[in-house]
């Protein structure tokens, strides 16, 4: 029975005929609004009152139907007259009117409400009563904040807002994401995460499979992604946070998807891991100083240095001195160079003095050792992307290692001379050689050149 028949008020249906079902729907609707919602007839008389509106202010349906106006009861006496007027008002004016103003609970407390109210129009079109729909002004103004947060973070993020559905495809993606995806909003929608990242989707997918089932992860997480693009593929690191959806309309919480947000953090990884890659570099030369400091033998001190240089930093390494009797701008021949420090070719160790018979290693023209010489600076060199056989051959015609695959030399100098060189060899695992890890390998050869220095100005015994 809809409020206004509870109330006792009758229409066109005798007080014996049954009520039509329409009568129980409407009631049905009314009291299952989210929103409490009153009305009023063309006479200000109230003629429905839903159960929102008994929650919000404590007056029932029988109470408040058949009542006329506000005043004495949901509104004070003093402010009755102007919130009829604002009500009523609607009855004239076109759409919807938005007011705020304070009702009175049963208990005698104030509620700040804000109102839509809107005209009801008869069969001749002329307007018949108003409608009111009203709640309290902290639950509006947070659901304003909600949606509006909504708008802001798939409008005007400036970090990555994606909504992957329960199959785990994107649904929603704002601006930012869609750009760091390197393609369109709408291009993104329905499509498998394999198809927009190279690399990391089965690590991104599995993460969103765990908060579907888990829950929101306690902190966020890095990422290490390949992003397809016109330019091709770059490799990105995302710093993701995950929030599971689930519906608020639900008894049980139904899951709808995942929210996914994502910052890309790159270059803050690069410098970080720069900035940790220099401060451990500095830590090994300053532990093989101390370290060779202790050593007795200047030889055994460049075998030092050279141990604690490979650290993190190559797999092989091998010093190489120029045979006696030449030196640098020597017009009588080639530059001649003689192992005399090697580390093991198989099982790790500590490197190996070497060279005692003085026979000069067979290095073909061009060798980059030989080049090293030639023109006192660091050489890199690699196989290139080639086949593994091609591989080991490139690095048995250079006299290597065969699973060398980058090289790295540099020179060895002290006093204005030059004394041979070192050589950094890295395998297939490994990425070849830079600028910066040039600039290491020079450092270290400095301390290695001072260390076969001293060894060539120590008396013989």
């Amino acid at each position: 029975m809809s409020a206004s028949r509870r109330s006792g008020t009758t229409d066109e249906l005798g007080p014996d005929e049954p009520e039509p079902a329409g009568s129980d729907l409407l009631a049905a609707l009314l009291d299952g609004m989210d929103a409490a919602l009153c009305a009023f007839d063309a006479d200000g008389v109230v003629t429905h009152w839903n159960r929102e509106a008994e929650r919000i202010l404590g007056w029932t349906a029988a109470e408040a139907v058949g009542r006329r106006g506000f005043a004495g009861w949901a509104v004070r006496t003093a402010d009755a007259e102007e919130v009829e007027a604002r009500l009523l008002s609607a009855m004239e004016a076109p759409g919807r009117q938005v007011h705020e103003f304070a009702l009175l609970t049963k208990d005698g407390g104030r509620v700040l409400v804000r109102t839509q109210s809107a005209a009801v129009r008869g069969a001749d079109g002329k307007p018949a009563g108003v409608y009111c729909a009203f709640s309290e002004v902290h639950a509006q103004i947070d659901l304003e904040r909600s949606i509006a947060l909504s708008e802001a973070l798939f409008e005007d993020a400036s970090w990555g807002v994606v909504l992957v559905d329960a199959d785990l495809r994107p649904a929603v993606v704002n601006a930012h994401a869609a750009r760091a995806l390197g393609t369109g909003r709408t291009a993104v929608l329905g499509r498998p995460l394999g198809e927009l990242l190279s690399q990391g989707a089965e690590e991104l997918e599995s993460a969103l499979t765990h908060v579907l089932a888990e829950g929101a992860p306690p902190a966020p997480a890095e990422m290490w992604v390949s992003v397809r693009s016109t330019e091709g593929e770059k490799r990105r690191c995302w710093r993701s946070g995950f929030l599971r959806l689930a519906s608020p309309l639900a008894e049980e919480p139904v899951p709808l998807g995942v929210g996914w947000l994502f910052q890309d953090v790159t270059e803050a990884k690069h410098t970080e891991q720069e900035a940790n890659l220099l401060r451990f570099r500095a830590n090994q030369l300053h532990r093989a100083a101390r370290a060779a400091a202790e050593c007795e033998d200047p030889g055994e001190a460049a075998t030092v240095h050279l141990d604690f240089a490979l650290a993190g930093f190559a797999d092989h390494a091998l010093i190489d001195r120029v045979a006696t009797g030449w030196s640098a701008g020597d017009d009588e021949g080639p530059v001649r160079l003689v192992r005399a420090v090697t580390t093991p070719a198989g099982a790790p160790g500590p490197s190996l003095l070497t060279g005692k018979a003085g026979l000069p290693v067979r290095y073909a023209e061009g060798h980059p050792a030989l080049q090293c010489v030639e023109r006192a600076g660091s050489v890199r060199a690699s196989s290139g992307e080639t086949t593994p056989e091609r591989k080991r051959e490139w690095a048995t015609a250079r006299q290597w290692p065969p699973d060398s695959v980058h090289a790295l030399c540099a020179v060895l100098r002290s006093r204005g001379r030059t004394l041979g060189v070192v050589t950094f060899l890295r395998g297939a695992g490994r990425s070849q050689f830079e600028r910066t890890d040039a600039t290491y390998a020079e450092d270290v050869a400095v301390r290695i050149a001072t260390a076969l220095d001293l060894e060539g100005l120590a008396p013989r015994p």
